[in-house]
């Protein structure tokens, strides 16, 4: 087992192409915590966790603050007692346990990491136009790039949400399938309005309507709902996807990288899941390059359907020096793809940095 010698902590500014929306907030830029570490030995490794304020009770001032507590203690530690002792830490902060576990991970060579034959992972894209000719004009060009499923934001207005819903089933035309997404912000008898005048042609299923603590509301939702549910903020360890696995219709669960802890946890959700019963989805869409790498090649083994990992996708600055790849609505990555940071454009992208060790 190798020792920890150097600690490196960096916040990032990524300036978004354009404004991502959700119900809760709309994100112009992404924040990630960057986490580097070497071993005695020289070799080098990274991973990174982006808090979503407004998601989670887990604030972005309070896990830098873990961070910083928690990374000052580790040069000089073995890897694995470290990875031991974040782990046992995790509902302190669960993003920022994620992002220094995953490191480790990474520098312990992760099996998970190993891309062993060329792969190609098929990616969902959010639908961002309002208005029907924008809509038609977006779905049109989405698919002529290759995409197959669209993430529809909703949660808003019922009245609204419906007819926008009906004006991307009219575009999309039977040529690609829509995942809506309310993001917690229905109440009870909004979300069972909502199913209750829904057209399920064409739609996958319905994610997370209500409150992630609620989970009497989303069974009723469920119940009344024509296409299934998927619950996706509630899920961040096992016994919720057992408890999951109980409620009627509910037939995904989403999982995300951020909310497990470890790649190797991670997986394990991931084949629970099905293991259930239910089918898994995978991906952060406010996830950048890094995250989305990693769960990425998670998805590898673990899925069947298309990935949510497109955060990358939102930001333009790449922070490898051999991009994540993508084409015709796909992340590509060759046999044996294991990127190194650029240095240049994470020092460009830096607004804070902290040292630990030699």
């Amino acid at each position: 087992m190798s020792k920890i010698r150097k600690v490196t902590l960096r916040r990032l500014r990524l300036p978004l192409t354009t404004p991502y929306r959700l119900s809760y907030r709309t994100f112009t830029e992404f924040e990630p915590y960057l986490v580097e570490l070497e071993d005695e030995a020289g070799r080098r490794a990274f991973a990174d966790g982006h808090v979503s304020p407004g998601s989670s009770s887990e604030t972005r001032e309070g896990a830098w603050a873990f961070c910083l507590e928690q990374l000052a203690a580790l040069p000089g530690r073995d890897a694995g007692d470290a990875k031991a002792a974040l782990l046992a830490r995790f509902l302190d902060s669960k993003v920022a346990v994620t992002a220094m576990v995953c490191a480790i991970e990474a520098l312990e060579n992760s099996p998970f990491l190993d891309v062993v034959q060329d792969t190609v992972l098929p990616l969902l894209v959010p639908v961002s136009a309002l208005e029907p000719a924008a809509i038609a004009e977006e779905i049109d060009r989405r698919i002529a790039a290759g995409f197959r499923v669209f993430k529809v934001k909703v949660g808003k207005d019922v009245a609204a949400d419906l007819e926008r819903v009906r004006a991307i089933q009219r575009a999309a035309d039977g040529r690609a399938s829509l995942r809506l997404d309310a993001n917690r912000a229905y109440s009870r008898d909004d979300a069972v309005a909502f199913v209750g005048k829904l057209d399920p042609e064409g739609i996958e299923l319905f994610e997370q309507p209500c409150d992630a603590d609620d989970w009497d509301a989303n069974a009723a939702v469920a119940l009344a709902s024509p296409v299934p549910l998927m619950l996706d903020e509630p899920i961040c360890a096992l016994a919720d996807i057992d408890r999951a696995a109980t409620l009627r219709n509910v037939g995904y669960c989403k999982l995300k990288l951020k909310r497990f802890g470890s790649l190797e946890r991670l997986a394990e959700g991931l084949n629970r899941v099905r293991a259930n019963g239910m089918r898994p989805v995978l991906g952060d869409g406010l996830g950048s390059e890094v995250h989305n790498w990693m769960e990425a090649c998670v998805a590898r083994t673990t899925i069947d359907n298309a990935g949510e990992f497109n955060g990358f996708l939102k930001h333009p600055d790449k922070l490898f020096r051999q991009p994540l790849g993508f084409e015709r609505g796909a992340v590509v990555m060759p046999a044996g793809y294991r990127p190194e940071l650029d240095h240049a454009a994470i020092d460009r992208l830096t607004v804070e940095r902290r040292d630990f060790g030699a």
